[in-house]
């Protein structure tokens, strides 16, 4: 299988929408923790994948995107970061075959890094390589960071990729409707920033 950056020089990829909208709608909570499905539910997991593929999707995101030790300690699932993070890699894995490309899904920590919080960059950076590792261990073909704000936690997330892979990797920012991140960075301030750290692929959400 070509890799993603080999495919793009050539070919416009269409990925994937939403997970949660789809597992929502589809009847889970919105208390639940979606991750956790990949365990205890993988067909309905699988069946979103499915879905999207059927819609003409090139690239599937795995349900990863909040399967992090932070937000899954919320859910007393720490202990299973490894296990969720590999079975949803596999799950997304299996129903792609050998033409749909796979991309690990890594959100933010849901906690303020340095310095407007109390958790210091290096902190950060340990826990987003734990999932990276975790997700490229499960059979992952792209890394994807997506709905990041802060410059500082993004920093730390690639730092945290990169400390375990090479494969490429896709950086997304959330911005204001005046092009901005949520924290005023102007785009091509954060474009430049991100390519720099070591991002392949970089978007907006």
């Amino acid at each position: 299988m070509q890799d993603l950056l080999t495919r793009l020089e050539n070919h416009v990829l269409v990925c994937d929408g939403a997970m949660g909208t789809m597992l929502y709608s589809k009847g889970v909570f919105i208390s639940r923790c979606f991750d956790e499905l990949n365990i205890s539910n993988p067909e309905l997991v699988r069946e979103v994948h499915l879905d999207y593929i059927k819609a003409g999707a090139d690239i599937i995101e795995t349900n990863t995107f909040g399967a992090n030790r932070t937000k899954l300690m919320t859910h007393g699932l720490a202990d299973q970061i490894r296990h969720i993070n590999i079975q949803g890699a596999r799950i997304a894995c299996d129903i792609a075959g050998d033409n749909i490309l796979v991309a690990g899904a890594i959100g933010p920590l849901g906690i303020r890094i340095e310095p407007w919080g109390k958790t210091a960059i290096e902190e950060a950076q340990v826990t987003f390589r734990e999932q990276a590792k975790a997700l490229v261990d499960g059979g992952v073909h792209v890394l994807i960071l997506e709905t990041f704000f802060d410059l500082n936690e993004v920093y730390a997330a690639i730092r945290g990729v990169r400390d375990v892979t090479d494969q490429p990797l896709i950086v997304q920012m959330s911005i204001e409707e005046d092009g901005n991140s949520l924290e005023g960075t102007p785009p091509e301030v954060f474009a430049k920033r991100l390519e720099e750290w070591g991002a392949d692929v970089l978007g907006l959400n």
